[in-house]
């Protein structure tokens, strides 16, 4: 079996993408582009295991003391944005201070309109790969 082509040496990067997020951000009448970039997988296990709570289990089992895992979705893809966004420099305390905000993640719910906020997290979940279904992925092996 040949598998040379696994090799780390041999894996393309995932380059940095720049996407237009936002039509009123501009620059000699052109729109700004955003910068965004994948993270790794251990960087996405961080984010998730942030996002994950124990809550009381509903009904008797609660009451009962059993608990449930309970993901918090809106808050892991704000963070995950945040963590995608390579330029502006979300971490900026100048951009942040002009916002009146003190993180990266309220910063773009400062910046952005929901659609806007709404189309940087289409594009960073496409960006990571999250937007390909295994229904997709097998369609596209056998073309």
């Amino acid at each position: 079996m040949d598998f040379q082509e696994f090799m780390l040496g041999n894996a393309l990067p995932v380059e940095n993408r720049k996407v237009t997020v936002s039509k009123r951000f501009v620059k000699d009448g052109k729109a700004i582009p955003w910068e965004i970039r994948a993270i790794t997988n251990d960087e996405d296990e961080t984010l998730r295991k942030n996002f994950m709570r124990r809550v009381p289990a509903p009904g008797k089992a609660g009451k009962r003391g059993q608990y449930v895992q309970d993901f918090d979705g809106p808050g892991y893809m704000s963070a995950l944005c945040a963590a995608c966004v390579v330029y502006p420099n979300l971490n900026d305390a100048a951009l942040q201070d002009s916002y009146k905000v003190k993180d990266a993640e309220a910063l773009l719910r400062a910046m952005l309109t929901p659609g806007e906020l709404g189309d940087l997290a289409a594009e960073v979940q496409e960006h990571c790969g999250f937007d390909v279904s295994m229904a997709d992925k097998v369609e596209e092996a056998k073309n």
